[in-house]
């Protein structure tokens, strides 16, 4: 079986392509690229697997950290806690993880597999449940296929662990464990429910990881050249730039488990003159230029600083950061009725028709 050695420089370009994909949420990767540093520089090393590689009748642990990503940033992430709710997820299931792949790709749960892998040395799989970041967990690709919602494993730092064993539907697995969460402090390492490789194969968003470190690889490279990093971003994924300006009002709150809130840009250059106004929960949601809803779930929104190309946060986003909007096409299984269901506008309460920047 064909097992490809995650590099150090792997590493640093994850975690910039994975905050791009994180779409303002995910949590910052920083801190989970800290430890990955440390724990190289220990001696441990990552491998990845491709699903297609994955036997059918194979387990793959499903991990992300919840929460609200301002949280994550006060409270310094441990690669033990997520290893240890995957080998609690172990015990709990009498199941063996082939292999460990992430939730959601998108900001600093893109390098939670990672740290959990290092420990119990299994391969990273390709894959992720989202293409990106999401809020709840209802969710993902997995939620509209139906899919098992449960059990969930839970750990803290401080030693609480907790199993949801079993919830009647995503959207009570979403209001139970995000009661767990809260409890916690509004942090929490997290294994989801186990998945088979044929659930994996049928049902996973594959190649993430990779698409990840192509993009991070892209950026910094063109911060090395002194290129366009948002040109280097567009020439290695379909995209469009939806607006450059700089911030001048945020509003966020982190109220049960989420970040929530909203930012007001004022356009340069081809765009002086004209608004934008992106909101959010955790995630970059649904986004007006000129009071009209132009880009929104489930299409990709990403902020980025326009001089370095690297993602801006919703916890981090702050007033005069000269910006740049453009928006990534979303995985297909999003698209569809069902998708649009589980992550349209109005899966967040907003009245308005999905319509792609893309048609």
């Amino acid at each position: 079986m064909a097992l490809r050695d995650i590099t150090a420089d792997d590493i640093e370009s994850l975690a910039v392509g994975a905050w791009v994909l994180g779409t303002g949420g995910g949590g910052s990767p920083y801190l989970g690229l800290l430890n990955m540093r440390r724990l190289y520089k220990d001696g441990h090393r990552v491998q990845l697997m491709t699903a297609d590689e994955l036997a059918d009748d194979d387990w793959v642990a499903a991990v992300s950290n919840m929460g609200a990503p301002l949280v994550g940033q006060e409270r310094l992430t441990d690669s033990r806690t997520i290893a240890r709710a995957v080998a609690l997820m172990e015990e709990h299931t009498g199941h063996r993880f082939r292999g460990i792949m992430a939730l959601e790709i998108g900001g600093g749960n893109g390098i939670q597999p990672l740290m959990a892998a290092a420990h119990l040395e299994r391969p990273v799989i390709d894959s992720d449940m989202m293409g990106r970041a999401y809020p709840e967990a209802q969710m993902t690709s997995v939620a509209v296929g139906d899919l098992q919602p449960w059990p969930l494993s839970t750990v803290d730092v401080r030693g609480l662990e907790a199993i949801v064993q079993k919830v009647p539907t995503w959207k009570w697995m979403e209001r139970v464990s995000r009661k767990i969460c809260v409890e916690y402090g509004s942090i929490a390492s997290t294994c989801k429910a186990p998945r088979t490789g044929a659930e994996v194969k049928k049902w996973g968003i594959h190649g993430t990881t990779t698409k990840a470190i192509r993009i991070g690889h892209a950026v910094r490279e063109a911060q090395h050249q002194h290129a366009d990093p948002i040109a280097a971003i567009l020439s290695v994924e379909r995209g469009l730039v939806l607006y450059r300006g700089k911030v001048v009002d945020v509003e966020r709150r982190a109220t049960e488990g989420f970040l929530r809130g909203r930012t007001r840009f004022e356009g340069m250059e081809d765009w002086r003159g004209s608004t934008m106004e992106i909101a959010f929960q955790n995630e970059w949601i649904v986004a007006w230029r000129d009071d009209a809803p132009i880009a929104m779930s489930p299409e990709l929104i990403c902020v980025l600083d326009t001089v370095s190309g690297e993602a801006v946060g919703t916890e981090t986003i702050r007033y005069g950061q000269r910006v740049t909007v453009i928006a990534l096409p979303p995985p297909e299984v999003f698209l569809s009725e069902k998708g649009l269901q589980h992550v349209g506008p109005r899966a967040f309460g907003y009245d308005i028709d999905f319509r792609s920047v893309f048609a």
